[in-house]
Order: structure tokens, then sequence, then C-alpha cells
């Protein structure tokens, strides 16, 4: 007899149960929502914050439907759009008074409407693309001269280091456009410049020139060294923008390079533009530079600059303790020289701080500056959207060796990791401007989802109809062996919170009418075994074993046709070749083991089995 083992048969049903259960909150829809997020690294996002935000709602007599706390975000879950609107704007007033100078980012956005049982055991809907969720379009202009600019600019300082490790003696290095020039005051020490840059620096291309009485050396760029920074650039680009919209929680962006020197951002969900300009725009880098101390010790000085007028050459900042600083304009280093940033703590105080590695480069200039100003207060800033911050501005002890430094003091452990987050995201490697900019809007990708639910729908259909007409009972199985197919697909989706597009649901269409192929071979070769005369158990038996082999094989090259489109497609490509090898997988079970579990159950305990309802058999020679 045709008998699953009582572990096969519960594993059956737990997988229906969890299929439903993790495809239900894809019914439920979206509402609108308020998403709070954190602008600068010093604020965080927690409970305090979260009790502001429902200050604000209660001052402006507004009941959310649900707020939730997450690592990066506040959501407040409303019940309409003219309430969203009009809690975005409480709370943009009690948390952002001077919008100039905002601390939080306060975005219209979509959250799930599921019950909050369902988020409980983190049963949550799949994610939308932007065609069928609406969000935000941008297209942005990559400011190739400007990464000339930086990379120029970067030349220069480890030029400074070069002439000093190397005792030569100028009369100053400064960029000039697209160049960098280096004065000498002999032409003996020219070129002996000139032969230590060959062979150090294979990039520039070297030039005499002179000016009044100085002699000069101009670098400039080699042309192949020119195309190879504007193409790592934009990679760079790329790669800040991906982590810092990742950290901010935009689920699923689309970020990828078009043509030589623009980039496609789509943002699904997002529905504020403005707010979506200011998630591109954060990004932060490290800037060491040294401190005016003898200026800031002087009151009347501090004063001057707390105003806006500080001494030529310096900056006012204002430390984490609230005490203002004078820094030094001139940037001893980077956080282009930035390898990676850990958090950790401090060896002897045990207080959190943030471990640095800097890249050989960067090693040498900080041993070399640290040895220089032993006694010193060096100020290390974090630069967020054009404005610095001092993180710490620790009074140097010792030379500092081995490209290892390290940040601390006035941290807790979260704000560690946060900066930690941030410098490991990285500076634009270039300026970038928004060129072309659309908000796609959610009754379009409404309307989109109906189309692409009714064509599933309408083609399921018709499968249904031709396998219950044509199979009768197994027929039936069939059917409810595909709907277990798409139940776990969806399932699936929803579980690995993968970005469902418009090419994923013609995925989604296909792998119908692939999976209800491995149900046709399983009745087929039960139609055989019966015409060969097997009794109905057996013909049951070696029909699903012997269709077994086939139904793999052919899955199997499929399967690898799919691998292919994930690994080498991307943007549509890429969306359908997930919805299709995940497809593949679920139809194997589906076809096979949840069809054969049914049968079993249906047929199974019958000892005397006389027919099966497969349709019609024919006998041979008839």
């Amino acid at each position: 007899m045709n008998r699953y083992p009582l572990w096969k048969n519960a594993t059956v049903l737990i997988a229906l149960v969890l299929g439903l259960l993790y495809t239900l909150p894809n019914f439920f829809g979206e509402a609108p929502a308020v998403q709070v997020a954190s602008v600068k690294s010093t604020h965080k996002v927690d409970a305090k914050l979260l009790a502001q935000v429902e200050a604000a709602l209660r001052t402006a007599s507004i009941a959310p439907q649900g707020m939730v706390l997450d690592l990066n975000s506040v959501r407040v879950r409303l019940a309409d759009t003219d309430t969203q609107l009009k809690a975005r704007d409480a709370i943009e007033r009690a948390l952002n008074p001077v919008a100039a100078d905002a601390t939080y980012s306060v975005a219209l956005n979509l959250v799930s409407d599921s019950p909050n049982w369902l988020n409980s055991i983190n049963a949550l809907p799949m994610y939308l693309g932007l065609d069928l969720r609406g969000g935000v379009h941008f297209l942005l202009q990559v400011d190739m001269k400007g990464a000339l600019t930086k990379r120029l600019d970067s030349i220069g300082a480890d030029l400074r280091s070069l002439m000093r490790d190397k005792n030569i003696r100028h009369g100053g290095i400064s960029r000039e456009g697209q160049t960098v020039a280096i004065r000498f005051r002999e032409a003996e020490t020219r070129d002996k410049a000139r032969g230590v840059l060959a062979d150090s620096q294979p990039d520039l291309e070297l030039v005499d020139a002179q000016e009044g009485a100085d002699l000069k050396l101009v670098a400039t760029l080699k042309p192949v060294a020119q195309k190879r920074i504007q193409e790592f650039a934009v990679k760079q680009n790329i790669t800040t923008l991906h982590n810092r919209i990742n950290e901010l929680g935009v689920a699923e962006p689309v970020i990828q390079q078009q043509g030589i020197d623009r980039i496609v951002v789509q943002l699904p969900g997002v529905q504020d533009t403005a707010k979506a300009k200011d998630i591109l725009g954060r990004t932060a880098t490290l800037e060491v530079r040294m401190v005016d101390d003898e200026a800031s010790a002087n009151p009347s000085v501090m004063d001057q600059a707390a105003r806006g007028q500080p001494p030529p050459g310096t900056e006012y900042y204002v430390e984490r303790g609230g005490r203002g600083l004078l820094v030094k304009k001139q940037v001893v280093l980077t956080g282009e020289r930035l390898t990676d940033a850990q958090p950790g703590f401090d060896n002897q105080t045990q207080e959190p701080a943030v471990h640095l590695s800097l890249d050989s480069a960067g090693a040498r200039i900080f041993k070399d500056v640290t040895r220089e100003s032993v006694g010193k207060r060096m100020a290390i800033l974090l630069i967020e959207k054009g404005k610095g911050e001092v993180v710490t501005a620790p009074v140097i002890r010792t030379e500092i060796g081995g490209g290892r430094v390290q940040i601390s003091g006035r941290m807790s452990t979260v704000e560690a990791h946060d900066v930690a987050l941030l410098l490991r995201a990285g500076s634009l490697a270039a300026p970038m401007e928004i060129i072309e900019e659309r908000t796609v809007g959610p009754s379009l990708g409404a309307e989109n989802i109906a189309k692409g639910f009714n064509s599933t729908m309408w083609g399921f259909i018709a499968i249904a109809v031709f396998m219950m007409s044509y199979y009768l009972l197994f027929g039936v199985v069939s059917v409810f062996a595909l709907s277990a197919n798409l139940l776990f697909l969806v399932a699936l989706l929803s579980l690995l919170q993968a970005t469902l597009t418009l090419p994923g649901i013609a995925a989604i269409a296909l792998t119908l009418g692939m999976a209800i192929d491995a149900n046709v071979l399983i009745n087929e070769r039960v139609r055989e075994e019966l015409r060969g005369g097997n009794s109905p158990q057996a013909a049951i038996t070696a029909g699903y074993e012997r269709a077994w082999a086939t139904i793999l094989d052919s899955n199997i090259t499929t399967l690898i046709a799919g691998i292919a489109l994930l690994i080498f497609g991307s943007g549509p490509v890429r969306g359908f070749a997930v919805v299709h090898c995940l497809g593949i997988l679920t139809s194997i079970f589906s076809s096979v083991v949840v069809s054969r579990a049914l049968i079993n159950w249906i047929y199974g305990r019958r000892r005397k089995l006389e027919a099966v309802s497969i349709g019609q058999v024919w006998k041979p020679g008839v």
C-alpha cells in the first residue's frame, strides 16, 4: 500500500501551515506611514526618540495606528494620507525646530498593514519594486573633474611626505587647476626630485617650468591614470550610496551605473523626493587636523570665533562636550586613507572606541605628524553633508606607527558602532548632481499589481480546468500541488524579503506553467503502468518513482539557466532569475512530495483498490 511515514506527513502539513502564515502578510497591503531617521551620527534612534514622536503626535491630536522602533528608524503607521501629511508636519516641527540644521529625517513612507501577531513571528510581506510599489527615481551625474581634483589633492599630500622622507628641500607644493606644482630654488634639487617622483609616482607626467626666479616641476596625471580614476570614482560612489541607503533602512534600492558617468538610483516606497535627496546626500568622511592650541586658549579669540570670525587659517568647531575649539584648515589625513573601521574598546580605560586601519601612505603620514607634534592636540573630525563635527581631540602622547589609530572619548557603545559604520561607508569619490528625478505614484504601482495578478490568476485557472478535465481526481491533486507551489514560492519570497517586480510576476506565471509539467509526467507514468497491467497501487508507486528521475533532470537543466541569469544578469533580469530559481525548487517539492502525500491519503489505505480516477486509460492495441 502507498503510505507515507508519520514524519513525512507532518513535514508536508507543517510546510503548508508555515507557507500560509508567511504568505498572509502580502494580502493586507500597505498603510501610509511616517519614517523618522537620524541624519547625524551624534543623535540616535532610541526609546527617547520614540517618546518624542509620541508626544508630538499627542500634541497635534493625531492617533497613530501603530508605532515601530527598529535599529535605523521610528515608523508611525497612520489611517490615511491626510493624517500622514499632518503627522509628518507635526513631527518635523517637534524634532527639527531649525529647518536649516535638521537633526532627523522625517519622510513619508509605506509600511505593512498586517496584524501585530504576524509581525511578532517575523511574517512580513515581500518587498515590491519601484514599478509595483511606487517611489522615487534619480539620475545622477558624476563630476569627473571633481574626481581628478580630489585625487590631485591627495597626491599633493603624498608628495609632501615623500619630499620629507627623501630629504629634498622645496619651496612649496600646491595644486594649480588640474596640475600639482612643486617649487624649487635650484635646478639640481629639481632634477633629484624628478628622479624620485618617476620611481614612486608612475601615474604622473612631469614637466619643467619656471615662474620668475622659482623653478617648478609641474605634475599632471597621465590619460590612462585619469581614465582609471574616473572609473573608480563611479564605482566608489555606487558602493558608498549602497552602504548609506542600506544603513538608513531603505528596502532593496536599485543603484546601478548608466553610461560612463551616470548613476541610476531607485528607492521603492519613498514618496518624499526631498527626503530621498537627503538620504543620497548623507555621506561622511574622516578628516584629521591639528588643533590651534594657542588660539583655543585665548578667551577673546574664542568669543570672536564663536561669532563667526575665527583667526585666518582656522575653523571653529564645537566638541561633543560643548566646548569650542579652533582647528587648523590644513588637512593632515582624510578618510580616503582608511581601509577599515571597527567598533571596540580602549585597552586602558575600557571606554567604547572606534579602531581605524590606515593604508601604507596614511600610516606613514600619521607616523610623521605624530612624531613632530608630541604634546599637541589632534582633532579627528567627522564631515557629514558639508558640516564637520569634532569626534575627539586627544593630546598626542607619543609617536603612533603601524597604521592603527583609535578614536575614543565621550562615546557610548552604540555611538562607536554607528561611527564605524559611517566611516566604512566612506565618502563620495567625486561630487554628483541630480540631473533627472521623478516620482512613481502608488496608483501606477497598484495598476501594475492588478494586471500581474489577473494574468497569473487566469493562467492558473486555465491550467486547473485542463488538468481536472483530463486527469479527473489526479488532476485535482495536481492543481492542489500547484496551489501549494504558489503558496511556498510567495512565502519564501516574503521570508527572504526578496523584491518582487513586474519581471518577477512574469517569472511566477512561467513557474506555474513549468511546475505542472512534473505532475503531467507523473500522471502519464501512472497511466502507462496501468496500461501495462499493474495494479492501481503498484502503478501509483511505480509512476512516482520512475517519473522522479526525469523531473529532477529537467529541473536541474532549467535551474542551471536560472543561475546563469542570476550571476550575470542585473536589474529586472536578476529579479526574474531570483523568482525563477526559487520557483523551480518549490515546484520539485510540491509536485512530488505534496501531491504524493495527498494521493496516499486518498488511495493509500485501501487494500483492494480496483481503479483510480486518472481519466481514460487506453489498453495496448485498442
